[in-house]
């Protein structure tokens, strides 16, 4: 449990992915969600340019609350994390001083590629700090949506068809490529396969939009996730926090009604009436156990801890299919995980406690590994 004198978080936010600018909105939520009596907070904010800079609290909860107006303070210090345990897990120091910070637990609030993609989770391995949420491999696999679906079809869990496409084989055989994507049936959803929040994401109705959406999303990534829609699905969304018996949060529903025609970036962000949650779901006791199911099914297959969504398509037909996972979700104040938390009895300052106290638990299992004979 969190002890008296206050645990020292980081809270690491910003990174260089297209989503940078909701990484800030979900730290501000975080920030404000840490009980100042338990926790003491470190703000550490990641520009575009990969350099960690020390940030203020009043100018990350004092900025506005569109991504498209939010930024980091550029003239703060540089940090460095080094890339090994120091005495006493001191973590982060300023640069050029080397004086440590004394950070006892890092809180990742970074979304997308050089974040949510184990390469962050990485450095903090090699640091030997406690940090929240997935490991190394959970984030890589629950980034990249060809590998986790792969793996999720080995597992048996109900995924819709798909095709990956990487840039190589676009530049050489562009003409097969859009034949064997049009054969998956319309309407079909292209996402570049290492995003989320829907960046770069296009619906694709008919055959003559299809090469432009795939050009669109090759802006983003080199790997793409081609996927069959469905006419008329509804969108669940169910929350899971791990620990040695990992628990899923009551299911909600997003209903979009927007021009886009599907969650997209600005229906989730920018059009404050884009889309309208729903929590939780208006589902049946079985469509409940069923969504629980395959949300715990998901996040244990693809080695995951700590926290995750699930994102989940009900048919018309009551067959449900695991659309995605997203390792560090939204924290903003629309966001979809912590809302499904509260509804199911769990405030954010007791979501911010169990994360803190589970990192610090697995750290203290890893430490009491032997790594000799």
């Amino acid at each position: 449990m969190v002890t008296s004198p206050k645990l020292r978080v980081a809270v690491l936010f910003g990174g260089r992915s297209a989503e940078h600018e909701i990484s800030l909105l979900s730290a501000r939520f975080v920030v404000e969600s840490l009980d100042p009596d338990r926790y003491e907070t470190v703000l550490v904010g990641i520009d575009k340019d990969g350099r960690w800079l020390l940030q203020e609290s009043a100018h990350l909860l004092g900025a506005a609350r569109d991504p498209r107006l939010v930024k980091l303070n550029a003239a703060m210090p540089g940090l460095l994390l080094p890339p090994y345990s120091q005495p006493g897990g001191d973590g982060l120091i300023r640069v050029g001083e080397g004086a440590p910070l004394g950070v006892d637990v890092i809180f990742p609030v970074l979304h997308g590629p050089m974040g949510e993609d184990g390469t962050v989770q990485g450095l903090l391995e090699l640091s030997g700090v406690p940090y929240v949420g997935a490991g190394v491999l959970g984030s890589a696999v629950g980034m990249d949506k060809d590998v986790m679906k792969r793996l999720l079809l080995q597992a048996r869990l109900p995924v819709l068809a798909y095709e990956a496409v990487r840039r190589a084989d676009w530049r050489h055989s562009r003409e097969a490529v859009l034949n064997r994507l049009a054969a998956l049936r319309f309407p079909l959803f292209v996402k570049p396969a290492n995003l989320g929040s829907s960046v770069g994401v296009r619906r694709v109705l008919a055959a003559s939009a299809l090469e432009a959406a795939v050009v669109h999303a090759f802006e983003f990534d080199d790997k793409l996730v081609v996927e069959r829609g469905l006419d008329h699905p509804r969108e669940i969304e169910c929350a899971v926090l791990g620990g040695d018996v990992p628990r899923a949060s009551v299911p909600g529903e997003i209903s979009i009604d927007h021009p886009d025609g599907f969650y997209s970036y600005a229906a989730k962000y920018v059009d404050e009436s884009g889309a309208v949650t729903k929590i939780p779901a208006d589902l049946s006791p079985a469509e409940v156990a069923e969504v629980q199911r395959l949300a715990l099914a998901t996040f244990q297959t693809l080695e995951c801890d700590g926290l995750a969504r699930v994102d989940l398509f009900l048919d018309e037909s009551g067959e449900v299919y695991v659309n995605e996972i997203n390792t560090l979700p939204g924290f903003t104040a629309i966001s979809m995980f912590p809302k499904l938390w509260q509804q199911s009895g769990v405030s954010a300052a007791q979501l911010m406690d169990f994360l803190i106290e589970d990192a610090l638990s697995r750290a203290a299992r890893k430490r009491g590994r032997r790594s000799s004979m």
